[in-house]
């Protein structure tokens, strides 16, 4: 039926997911399983609804757990096994599903003309009141099983096929998630001697099937050094006998030794999540077009389940790298789902005992994700579920303060930021931005939910009056890293996060955007992260030919090398030679990396002009900058349901849309934008 879903306890859905992906990493051989706290689903639930029934009904419940239903009715109640078709009504009934699984979340599925399942169930784990129950839109059919992703596969065929290193190398035309198949046609001649893997090279990982027949070991990389490179390729595998497959994994090139091209038949099966296509970018800039579309490929390969940080290290749910998905997937997905599960996933069930990811800064993206996705899709229902959480949070981080009211480390807490040189003593000052934000984000929740919280925006205001006392240097016209080591040292981090979350005044941003972002004596950002901090920061400011010539000349860079997914780091001074490794580790470094994507997000918002705002009945606002193109044609979603097409011809703009409440601002002049009228501007 339509609108009918499985149903669980909200949230167990994301956390069982969650635990599989991330214990999914495989590196050389050996598994890695995420090195913080995994939470756990609640084994044990009830689902329940009440009906008013005028007539006679039937219904039957599906679910993966043991238990029963019980139906009970003004005189008495009965309890049913699952599947089997209940009759019920007519009058009051209650429905009420018991339902327990050691191996995963128990969920249910209730067919039915009138009883069915949907979202207005509730869900009890016997500790806390009833809650509203999960869904998922993937899961709507009775024979489907919600512990069990249903990824999408296509078939992609090398563009080419070479021999070197008697063996034999498969390009792919991009990087892919796949599966590679490999059939050894020698099977069908005779001519193949096998060799069955030894029990210690199927515990190191060879993925061996059997002891009776194995298949061809097969190489994957990201690159084509990783993959000829058998000693530090992070994926080499043994196709499966029966299917002749390799494990989905991230690959680009595949490799396989001991044989000539005519020996083997390769193609590669490439999963992933559907996502519509809902935007396009066309303008005159070749090459800003290509970054574009690479940037697309990248974040469409990072975004499955949830959001991921690459696709072969760490295939991970880090907060950091979520946080700036959320900027992207407005732009491009408009899904806002991915955000709800990713969220989920991440803060797990109180009470919160260690920081997101172990990353102190981790928590506080994970508070600001939330207002984020609030202000983009207006999901009240979504923010009121997740409002305890975000209080505990804040409770948590409140527990380690220091003297001063600043937010401090403890023992094996990360304190990350960045992958750069900074001054971390003590009390580290971007984390203390951070942490002031995200008081500005509680009042803004609370606000939004009705709530009168005052005490949110006093403890925002005390905390930004000790970080001018503490830690801006009029000196130097820059906010310090740390004042306890007595360094007084500067870097762009926490300079940034200052204009960025508005802490600092109107004139200390002209002296940081002076004394720290145009200073070259400053070290320069070489992470995509946090590239996406600072040209935010410049966009905001005006300076958007600066932002257009650092995406041409960072992105394009990597394009220039080769690229055909953006990456985790890329630092142009570093030898050709050496630019896949990272960590110390030969190849250590992801090709294919979500935080790298961020260009989609700075063309579609500064440059198209695209800002979603809905606030006061206006949905979006479009301020386009059409002196950076002589043509431009794109299409941007707005919200989870509308879309915009933008075209310019170097005179004049026409802007079509398939969504309520748009403005267009043109300098002073502010023209209204009509669902399915197509607004004609000369310029």
């Amino acid at each position: 039926m339509e609108n009918t879903f499985w149903i669980w306890y909200p949230g167990d859905f994301e956390l069982y997911h969650a635990m599989k992906q991330n214990f999914s990493r495989v590196e050389r051989g050996f598994g890695w399983p995420a090195f913080w706290k995994s939470e756990g689903f609640r084994n044990r639930v009830a689902l329940r609804r009440v009906y008013e029934l005028e007539q006679e009904t039937s219904f039957t419940v599906f679910s993966n757990a043991v238990g029963h239903v019980l139906v009970t009715w003004e005189n008495g109640e009965k309890k049913y096994p699952f599947g089997k078709k209940i009759t019920a009504g007519p009058g009051k009934v209650r429905i009420s599903i018991h339902a327990g699984c050691v191996e995963a979340f128990p969920c249910a599925y209730v067919q039915g003309e009138v009883i069915h399942s949907d979202k207005t169930w509730t869900a009890e784990d016997y500790s806390q009141p009833a809650v509203p129950v999960g869904v998922c839109k993937y899961f709507t059919k009775p024979e489907q099983n919600p512990t069990v992703w249903e990824y999408t596969e296509k078939e992609c065929r090398p563009v080419k096929i070479t021999e070197v290193n008697g063996g034999v190398l498969a390009e792919f035309e991009t990087e892919l998630t796949a599966a590679v198949y490999v059939n050894d046609k020698r099977k069908e001649t005779g001519d193949n001697q096998e060799r069955c893997i030894t029990a210690e090279e199927n515990n190191a990982g060879k993925n061996a099937a059997g002891n009776a027949e194995c298949g061809l070991e097969v190489y994957c990389g990201e690159s084509e050094d990783e993959a000829l490179d058998l000693e530090h390729c992070y994926y080499s595998w043994q196709t499966d006998p029966v299917t002749k497959r390799c494990p989905c994994c991230a690959v680009r090139f595949a490799f396989i030794p001991n044989c000539k091209a005519e020996d083997v038949e390769i193609t590669a099966f490439y999963q992933y999540v559907d996502f519509p296509k809902r935007a396009s970018f066309k303008s005159n800039d070749e090459k800003l077009n290509k970054i574009w579309d690479v940037a697309e490929h990248t974040f469409r390969l990072c975004s499955g389940i949830f959001f991921l940080d690459g696709v072969k290290r760490d295939k991970w749910i880090w907060s950091g790298d979520a946080y700036q998905s959320f900027f992207v997937n407005q732009y491009l997905l408009a899904d806002p789902d991915i955000d709800q599960r990713t969220l989920l996933a991440l803060r797990g069930n109180d009470p919160m005992t260690r920081h997101i990811n172990t990353i102190m800064d981790y928590s506080l993206f994970w508070v600001l994700g939330v207002l984020y996705h609030y202000e983009v899709y207006g999901d009240l229902e979504f923010v009121r579920q997740v409002y305890p959480k975000m209080c505990s949070l804040m409770e948590f981080c409140e527990g380690q303060l220091d003297e001063n009211g600043f937010l401090v480390g403890r023992e094996n807490d990360w304190i990350y930021i960045d992958w750069a040189d900074m001054d971390k003593t003590g009390a580290l000052c971007a984390e203390q931005m951070l942490f002031a934000a995200c008081w500005q984000a509680m009042a803004k929740v609370s606000d939004a939910l009705g709530e009168k919280n005052p005490e949110y925006t006093e403890k925002y205001e005390k905390l930004i009056s000790q970080i001018r006392k503490f830690y801006w240097d009029q000196e130097k016209g820059a906010f310090i890293d740390s004042f306890e080591s007595g360094k007084r040292n500067v870097t762009r981090h926490a300079n940034i996060f200052a204009i960025l979350f508005h802490i600092a005044t109107a004139e200390e941003q002209e002296k940081i955007l002076e004394n720290v972002i145009k200073n070259d004596a400053i070290p320069a950002i070489t992470t995509p992260y946090f590239n996406f901090f600072e040209l935010d920061v410049l966009c905001r400011m005006g300076k958007l030919t600066e932002v257009l010539d650092k995406i041409r000349s960072y992105w394009g860079g990597m394009l220039d090398l080769g690229a055909v997914t953006f990456w985790e780091e890329y630092d142009p001074s570093v030898p050709k030679e050496e630019q896949y490794d990272m960590y110390g580790d030969h190849f250590g470094k992801s090709l294919c990396h979500a935080w790298a994507a961020s260009p989609i997000y700075f063309l579609a918002k500064y440059f198209a002009g695209l800002d979603l705002v809905n606030k006061d009945g206006v949905t979006y606002i479009f301020k386009p900058q059409m002196q950076y193109f002589t043509e431009l044609d794109c299409t941007l979603p707005v919200g989870s349901n509308g879309v915009v097409r933008l075209v310019w011809d170097g005179e004049i703009l026409e802007i079509t849309p398939n969504a309520d409440g748009g403005i267009l601002e043109l300098g002073e002049q502010k023209l209204s934008l009509v669902r399915g009228e197509t607004r004609r501007v000369k310029i």
